[in-house]
């Protein structure tokens, strides 16, 4: 008599996958343990509420009441723009709920903090761009100077912008060492 076949098992053959995949589930449940049900409000702050708000402002727990009705979601704030995101927070709201897909978030509190340094570093905001310094007008000649003769504009553009690039890196190496 012969012995039945065992039961085959599924093989995940696929090939290479992207690392989110790998990682979803995970995500998803550290997510839930702060609240996100949409793990997409962490992942896609910027993208929601604007590059602007996103900058001084992190998402830290939604906080739902027992009837369950009216989120509240907390945000992390530099303690300077407090005011600002304060007066942009209705505008937040409309914002996060259409992430959700309905009015889950009702209220939003702000939680000032110190820019960098809090919670180990991972609420760590990006730094505001400066101004850059202008250029100095000996490197400027130079690079002027080395692009004559170019005829195409658009390639005499990227001569002078390549040679300025290069000397002002050398003149910021010289000033290091």
């Amino acid at each position: 008599m012969a012995k039945p076949a065992p039961p085959r098992t599924e093989r995940r053959f696929r090939g290479f996958e992207p690392a989110s995949a790998l990682l979803k589930e995970r995500i998803r449940a550290a997510g839930e343990t702060r609240g996100f049900a949409v793990t997409r409000l962490l992942t896609a702050w910027a993208e929601i509420v604007g590059p602007d708000l996103a900058r001084v402002t992190r998402p830290v727990k939604v906080s739902y009441p027992r009837d369950g009705f009216g989120a509240t979601l907390t945000l992390l704030v530099r303690s300077a723009h407090a005011p600002m995101v304060e007066m942009e927070k209705p505008r937040l709201i409309g914002k996060v709920n259409a992430c959700y897909g309905y009015a889950a978030i009702s209220r939003v509190v702000l939680t000032q903090t110190a820019p960098t340094g809090f919670d180990g570093g991972q609420a760590d905001f990006a730094a505001i761009p400066k101004a850059p310094a202008p250029p100095d007008p000996k490197v400027e000649a130079e690079a002027a100077n080395m692009a004559t003769g170019t005829e195409d504009e658009g390639l005499r553009r990227a001569l002078e912008s390549l040679t300025r690039n290069y000397l002002t890196r050398m003149a910021q190496s010289k000033k290091g060492s």
